[in-house]
């Protein structure tokens, strides 16, 4: 059976474009049509990206105690979230922290810092720490994420071995004020502009959940294919007590993996990274999410934990897929050993423990 999506998909692959109308058809697709909009995504991510997952490992150099108002971030001014707070991190540290990352599976480190834009002397600390990394780990790829950059700073950072810069749109222009009010929209452009000019990979991305429209999701999508981001982290909205998003739970999994397929067949050829609230909105869907999207960060986000790396390793192992750039890591598609023995159960029925439910 040919369904409305395998044509769009037939489309995309003889060198058309998904429409905006396209788009809202998969947002708007009926549940028991899932697995049909999958399958058509899926042959998009296979045509580019074949079985690989690009993995990120994200290290927050400085936390919380930011002027931005940005409402739906922990880390905002105002926000009351209970996160660690702390200013910048050591050079030591920071190669700590990526080294770990990049030792559980990863490939690429994302250096963020919360701030509304780096200083001269905060350009200095992390040429630094990349330089240092760079000779410790010659192949890793760098994505810097600082901030709303300016004039030269994305060529200082270039010099120093950065490969990408991130600077996420986060939401479409019509939705921009709605959420944050110390920066404008342009401001953001602007900043991945530099940064493209610089010759750095631009990442950008979005954050679903925002009280956006439909309209306003395919609208974030199309100003990213405009922008020529060459990754894109979608990230699902986690309603942080303390902050003004908080109790805001709009996304169910089955909504999130169609807004992971829209991004796809807008943007065929990037990379879509399944980003931050993965574990807490896709949850069992992770992996069918992966047959649409080929990036995922692994371990912990910024201010929150995310899923165990181990798990996360497994999960791609489980489900065919390789790790981009480490080829050899996943192909061995056998069990993984097993504990001795099973664990007996020792709750629930005949026992004085709650069961497992």
């Amino acid at each position: 059976m040919t369904t409305q999506f395998d044509q769009i998909a037939d489309k995309v692959l003889a060198g058309g474009d998904a429409s905006p109308n396209d788009a809202l058809a998969i947002l708007r697709a009926p549940e028991e049509e899932l697995m049909h909009l999958v399958a058509a995504a899926g042959r998009l991510r296979r045509a580019y990206f074949a079985n690989t997952v690009k993995v990120n490992y994200l290290v927050n150099l400085k936390s919380g105690l930011c002027p931005e108002n940005c409402n739906y971030c922990s880390q905002a001014l105002g926000s009351q979230a209970p996160i660690l707070k702390y200013s910048w991190l050591s050079k030591d540290e920071t190669l700590k922290q990526a080294g770990a990352g990049l030792k559980g599976g990863a490939t690429r480190v994302c250096m963020v810092s919360s701030g509304r834009g780096p200083s001269d002397r905060d350009i200095d600390k992390v040429t630094e720490m990349i330089e240092a990394l760079k000779q410790e780990h010659p192949d890793v790829e760098v994505c810097a994420c600082l901030g709303l950059l300016k004039a030269g700073q994305a060529e200082r950072l270039k010099a120093a071995g950065v490969d990408a810069y991130n600077h996420n749109i986060n939401t479409a222009e019509s939705n921009h004020d709605n959420i944050v009010q110390t920066h404008t929209y342009d401001d953001r452009v602007e900043t991945i502009s530099k940064a493209k000019s610089a010759g750095l990979s631009p990442c950008s991305g979005l954050i679903a959940g925002l009280n956006e429209t439909d309209e306003q999701l395919v609208e974030a999508l199309f100003a990213l294919k405009e922008l020529g981001a060459d990754s894109i982290p979608v990230n699902f909205l986690m309603p942080f007590d303390g902050t003004p998003y908080e109790n805001t739970w709009e996304l169910e999994p089955i909504r999130c993996v169609k807004i992971l397929a829209m991004a796809r067949f807008v943007c065929p050829d990037k990379e879509i990274r399944i980003a931050g609230g993965r574990e807490m909105h896709l949850r069992s869907l992770q992996a069918i999410a992966l047959q649409v999207a080929n990036s995922i960060f692994l371990g912990d986000y910024l201010t929150s934990e995310g899923q165990d790396a181990k798990a996360d390793i497994q999960m791609l192992k489980d489900n065919g897929f390789v790790i981009l750039g480490a080829e050899d890591a996943l192909t061995d598609t056998g069990c993984e050993a097993r504990p001795n023995g099973l664990a007996i159960r020792q709750r629930g029925s005949g026992t004085d423990v709650p069961a497992n439910a």
